[in-house]
C-alpha cells in the first residue's frame, strides 16, 4: 500500500485563505464581496473620493512594500483616517505575515463598519478570523467567523465560503462535528468550490468514511483537475484504498502539472518511497 502523510484539515497556518485580499475595490478571492444591502436596510458611511484615492494608494503600497504601508497606514490613523486607514493597515501587516496585528486591524476595521451600519463590516470579519488562524488562535478565529455568518450582508456564496472558514476553526478546536456540520452547508452553498470537496474528503477519512473520502475527492480533482495539491490527496485516498496503480497515476499528474511545487515533491516522494 502506498506510504501516506495526511494533513487531514490542519490548515490552520498561511494560506491562500488568509486575508490578502481588498474586498473594497475588487472582487476578492476565492469569496466574493460582501453584497451593499439597499439604503432601506443600511446606511453606510459616505466614502468621500479623497478618502477612496487614499485607500487605492495605501493598497498599492501594502503589495510593493508592506513595511511602507504599516507606515503610512499609521500615519492615516492618527490624521482621522479611520475605516480605510485601519483596513490598509491590517493588509499590510498580513503582507508581512505578521497575523496578530494584522487581525486586530480587521477587527478595528469591522467594529467601525458596523458603528456606521456599513455592510463591509461582515468581510472585515472573515478577514480577521483567517488571520487568527494564521496566528493559530482557534478560539478567536471561530468567534470572528460566528459574527460573520450572523450577519445579514453576506451573499449565499459568500456564507459557503465562510463556513469553510469555520470548519477549519472549530476542527482545530477538536469539535469535528461541528466541522462536519460546516463543510457540509457549505457543500450545499458553494458546490463549485474544490476546497469545499477537499475538506469533506479529508474529515470523512478521519469520520472511517472512506467510500465517502473516495467521491469527495474525486469531485474536487474534476474541479480542479489542475491543482496537483489535490492530485496529491488523491493519490494518499487512493493509497488508502489499496489502490497502488491509480495513486501512482495521480502522484505522476501532480508532478506534471505543477513541476517543481511543494505538492509535486511531495507526490515524487510518495513515489520514490513505493518504487
Amino acid at each position: 500500500m502506498i506510504l501516506l502523510a495526511l494533513a487531514l484539515l490542519q490548515s490552520v497556518g498561511p494560506n491562500p485563505r488568509v486575508p490578502m485580499t481588498d474586498p473594497m475595490l475588487e472582487e476578492p478571492a476565492p469569496r466574493p464581496k460582501t453584497e451593499v444591502p439597499s439604503a432601506a436596510t443600511a446606511q453606510p458611511q459616505a466614502v468621500h473620493a479623497s478618502d477612496e484615492e487614499q485607500y487605492r494608494r495605501c493598497a498599492d503600497l501594502a503589495k510593493a512594500n508592506p513595511e511602507g504601508a504599516v507606515t503610512s497606514a499609521n500615519e492615516w490613523l492618527v490624521r482621522g483616517g479611520g475605516l480605510f486607514a485601519r483596513q490598509c493597515l491590517g493588509l499590510a501587516y498580513s503582507g508581512l505575515e505578521r497575523w496578530e496585528p494584522a487581525a486586530t486591524a480587521f477587527e478595528q476595521a469591522a467594529s467601525e463598519a458596523e458603528i456606521n451600519r456599513d455592510p463591509r463590516g461582515a468581510d472585515f470579519r472573515v478577514q480577521a478570523g483567517n488571520a487568527w488562524l494564521a496566528v493559530g488562535n482557534a478560539a478567536r478565529a471561530r468567534s470572528a467567523f460566528d459574527s460573520a455568518l450572523a450577519s445579514t450582508a453576506l451573499t449565499e456564496e459568500m456564507r459557503g465560503e465562510v463556513h469553510l472558514d469555520r470548519a477549519r476553526a472549530v476542527k482545530a478546536l477538536g469539535d469535528k462535528a461541528a466541522a462536519r456540520a460546516d463543510v457540509d452547508k457549505a457543500l450545499a452553498l458553494v458546490p463549485q468550490d474544490p476546497l469545499a470537496w477537499y475538506l469533506s474528503s479529508a474529515l470523512a477519512l478521519e469520520e472511517r468514511q472512506l467510500a465517502r473520502a473516495q467521491d469527495d475527492i474525486a469531485k474536487a480533482v474534476e474541479l480542479a483537475p489542475d491543482n496537483a495539491d489535490l492530485l496529491v490527496f488523491a493519490g494518499n485516498v487512493a493509497g488508502i484504498s489499496g489502490e497502488e496503480q491509480a495513486a501512482k497515476g495521480l502522484y505522476t499528474r501532480a508532478i506534471k502539472v505543477q513541476p517543481g511545487s511543494d505538492a509535486a515533491k511531495a507526490a515524487q516522494a510518495a513515489l520514490t518511497a513505493n518504487q
